[in-house]
């Protein structure tokens, strides 16, 4: 393999990985020393955007697509921590939740939650909050946008709420 079939190569691998590529790792599959990783890490900066971290190295992308779709919901209190796994789980990020009240209008708040471990924490929050959560002023009903990296995803996500008697 030349030097210019090798450079094609890091790009190849850098392009297939999500997470940081270490030079040696790039290195041991392309049988040449860390040191020539480096120096052909260097050469591809002039023309490609690689982001060096402590774990390795990243070749920036344009940003993911993200696909959004609100649910309007309703469930009780007992049903929150469950309702926003369901989401999570299935690969959804809730970014707000939203409900009507009937002399301010909405009243939405941001989530942020992508995982379990953001649910529970949340969760934990909520339970040790003086004031608990909104959609009781909405008689349960309540909004939530939720982003996914496809459409898929989504429909997945909704047919689990439906499922749940959850979806209005």
């Amino acid at each position: 393999m030349n030097n210019k079939e090798r450079r094609e190569e890091i790009i190849r691998i850098l392009q297939k990985s999500s997470a940081p590529v270490s030079g040696s790792k790039l290195a041991a599959a392309l049988a040449v020393s860390r040191q020539v990783i480096v120096q052909d890490i260097a050469l591809l900066r002039t023309e490609y955007p690689i982001f060096a971290t402590a774990q390795g190295y990243l070749l920036y992308a344009a940003p993911p697509k993200y696909c959004r779709r609100t649910y309007l919901v309703k469930h009780t209190a007992d049903q929150i921590q469950e309702e926003l796994l369901t989401m999570v789980e299935k690969g959804g990020h809730v970014l707000d939740v939203i409900v009507e009240h009937d002399v301010y209008g909405q009243i939405r708040a941001d989530l942020n939650l992508s995982t379990p471990k953001d649910v529970l924490r949340f969760c934990h929050l909520l339970e040790n909050s003086s004031s608990g959560p909104l959609f009781p002023i909405s008689a349960g009903v309540h909004i939530h946008t939720v982003e996914a990296a496809s459409e898929e995803i989504l429909d997945q996500i909704e047919l689990q709420l439906r499922e749940k008697g959850w979806l209005l």
